[in-house]
């Protein structure tokens, strides 16, 4: 039985296991000798000489010349561009065929009754200054996965939608049961936004790009700048896809034809009511006419009217029905077999589907993925051949709610579960600081990329050019401790990495650079005009690939792991009700994993396993690849067994942010403590779990000496 540690002592314990465990030396690059590491540069420098700036603009340009939205025919188009460009670099590439539940409108209709008539546009007029936003087959502006609806109410203004705001209405006596509610962008994703009102009882739902948050009020607006213009929308899914993402009808086996499917109505992720996104343009007359009380302060935009929260005496009639039928998927897989250890895999995607031509969202992330194949593609006709076998990926509707990479996922689980060793993801690029999301395992790994990777227009690191994080890590007790220079971010949702970290346990790396905004047009090609940044892409994903491929022991560390875990315990104390989470047995197992982190390291530093045996090899890195595995056991989360992954998850109603230990911290949040402490056990077993993994790989590292 483990003796209960008293607050005052806890801070003792976080402060041990703070303390850094040691790891690689400031110039080493992780699991490669040095005679290994100076071969491993020299590819890398010569991998980075070949990537060109104008095949990024060529990618982009064709792959974004028409419409391609998942389910369309501009879809396929763009999949056989891409295969037929792998297969000339010498991969072994074919399209893999899924089918999803993919809902177009059929009919659209959102006119104001009363006071006055209005009726929206609906739609997003030409901009003479780019001549994409004219072409035809342009996607009607709508909600994937909102409901067919005819309804007709008045309408309740509820800021931005999300279940405080729903708290402070009612301490305005307004209720919006029965009403249509119309919220603004921001803060939460889009499905909360409509999963809320319907949970409140509104019958339908409107979603504006407030000026506030995307538009003049940031800066100039498309096409002068990059910021969302008056007639622009927010194209995007509503499915709940904190329950789980992928085609409605098949959660957790892939949607084939033929495969079992659940009956429309039986989809959970499927919303009740009818939500149709609009611009600020169409939602201006609807806000103007709504009286009401005043809305609090921080709910005011920055259109030129009082804000009120109704509800009316605006009433609008909203008319909404799809086509519910399923649709094919498109995905695009190319292989490179490894040499040494062909079974142990590792993938990098990024999705080929937009809402519209996509120039941004996807194809500026999709074109980096592209030069970083062809350009290791020419390093294998020069002779290189990668220990491990590569996987590049373009993954189709991934708008309608990570569609292509879900079912993939799940059609090829059991080979994933033993053979993945690392999926890296990509989604949009532009210009601007990097960002990295990445499971704590690889944040060593990250770093020594950051490091030895280059921003394009300082000429700095990408370590030295990251704004900076802040660099202390709180112990409990609220001790600030010391940080590490580098911290990467936790990965939540919005991306194809979704299916692979938080259902199957595949430790992931998702990175891109970000502009002075995520807001603005998505066919803008405003962000990365010399295409220099597609390029400082496609080098960090082609540096990180080289390493995970030819490392001869893989590069997964632990210190981190222990570090981010006191940190987010610290944070859950400091909730109401958190200081009553019994966190001391998992505390205990946390001393216990240091201790073995702590022995591994000792066996990596000894380097006598340099030029073992492959097979010898091979039963190291088995159980370090699988060890991310045990943080994500079959059983789940409570109340959504789909995400599987005990240190975090997208929140349930925070949409793409990251809940960390979320079975404990989102039930310290309802105010539920004994359920909170019902998560405590799980992650007690799967940090054990994760610790006899890393014993394996110390006893199989130590025997790589034997003779």
């Amino acid at each position: 039985m483990i003796a209960k540690i008293p607050a005052a002592a806890l801070t003792v314990v976080a402060a041990a296991l703070l303390s850094g465990v040691p790891s690689s030396g400031p110039a080493d690059i992780r699991g490669f000798s040095p005679e290994q590491a100076q071969r491993e540069r020299a590819l890398e420098a010569t991998v980075h000489e070949a990537i060109q700036p104008a095949r990024v603009r060529a990618y982009i340009q064709r792959m974004s010349a028409e419409p391609h939205a998942g389910g369309q025919p501009g879809s396929r188009a763009v999949a056989e561009y891409a295969l037929g460009l792998f297969r000339d670099w010498g991969y072994d590439a074919q399209i893999e065929e899924f089918e999803a539940l993919l809902p177009f409108p059929t009919e659209r209709l959102l006119e104001m009754t009363a006071p006055a008539p209005f009726r929206a546009k609906l739609e997003e007029p030409a901009v003479p200054e780019d001549s994409g936003s004219a072409v035809r087959n342009q996607i009607p502006t709508f909600n994937a996965y909102s409901a067919s609806g005819d309804v007709t109410a008045p309408v309740v203004y509820v800021n931005y939608g999300i279940p405080e705001d729903y708290e402070q209405l009612a301490k305005l006596g307004v209720d919006v049961k029965g009403r249509i509610v119309i919220a603004r962008y921001g803060k939460s994703w889009r499905g909360t936004k409509v999963k809320v009102a319907q949970d409140h009882g509104a019958i339908g739902c409107l979603i504006y790009s407030d000026p506030k948050e995307d538009g003049f009020f940031q800066g100039d607006v498309y096409p002068k700048g990059p910021f969302r213009p008056r007639d622009s929308v927010q194209r995007g899914s509503v499915a709940d896809m904190p329950l789980f993402p992928g085609d409605p009808l098949t959660p957790g086996w892939a949607g084939e034809k033929g495969s079992r499917k659940l009956a429309i109505a039986e989809a959970p992720t499927i919303m009740k009511i009818p939500a149709q996104p609009i611009s600020w343009s169409d939602a201006r007359p609807i806000l103007e006419n709504l009286g009401g009380p005043v809305a609090p302060e921080t709910w005011r935009g920055a259109l030129p009217l009082t804000y009120h929260v109704g509800a009316g005496p605006a009433t609008v009639h909203l008319k909404l029905d799809y086509d519910w039928t399923a649709k094919p998927v498109y995905d695009v897989i190319a292989t490179m077999a490894g040499s040494t250890f062909p079974d142990e895999w590792i993938l990098y995607g990024n999705h080929h589907d937009a809402w519209v031509n996509g120039a941004n969202d996807p194809s500026s992330g999709a074109a980096a993925l592209l030069e970083t194949a062809r350009a290791l593609s020419e390093l294998h006709k020069e002779g290189w051949r990668p220990l491990r076998t590569i996987k590049f990926a373009l993954w189709d509707a991934e708008e309608f709610g990570l569609i292509g990479s879900t079912e993939w996922v799940e059609k090829h689980q059991e080979e994933l579960a033993r053979q993945a060793v690392v999926y890296f993801n990509s989604d949009s690029n532009s210009k601007g600081p990097i960002s990295v999301g990445a499971t704590p395992l690889l944040e060593q790994f990250v770093s020594e990329v950051l490091r030895d990777a280059s921003d394009p227009v300082s000429g700095k690191s990408l370590l030295e050019s990251m704004k900076p994080r802040g660099v202390t890590a709180i112990a409990a007790g609220s001790e600030p401790m010391p940080a590490p220079e580098f911290m990467a971010g936790t990965l939540g949702a919005g991306s194809d990495y979704v299916a692979f970290y938080h259902h199957s346990g595949i430790s992931s790396v998702n990175a891109g650079f970000s502009g002075p905004s995520s807001s603005g047009v998505y066919h803008s090609r405003f962000e990365d005009p010399d295409f220099e940044y597609g390029k400082a892409l496609a080098d960090f994903m082609a540096r990180s690939i080289l390493r995970m491929s030819d490392a001869e022991v893989l590069p997964f560390q632990y210190e981190a792991l222990t570090r981010a875990m006191v940190r987010w315990m610290d944070e859950v104390r400091k909730l109401k009700g958190g200081a009553g989470v019994q966190f001391d047995p998992l505390l205990d197992e946390l001393r216990q994993l240091k201790a073995s982190a702590e022995a591994y390291e000792d066996q990596l530093r000894s380097g006598h396993w340099k030029n073992a045996d492959p097979r010898r090899l091979a039963a190291v890195n088995s159980p370090l690849f699988r060890s991310e595995r045990a943080l994500a056991p079959e059983r789940g989360l409570p109340g959504r067994p789909w995400y599987r992954h005990q240190l975090a998850a997208p929140g349930t109603y925070t949409g793409y942010s990251a809940k960390t230990l979320p079975a404990i911290r989102e039930a310290v949040e309802a105010g539920k403590l004994d359920e909170a402490n019902r998560g405590v056990p799980p992650l007690v077993a799967a940090i054990k779990e994760l610790r006899n993994r890393v014993d394996q790989a110390t006893t199989a590292l130590a025997a790589c000496d034997s003779k």
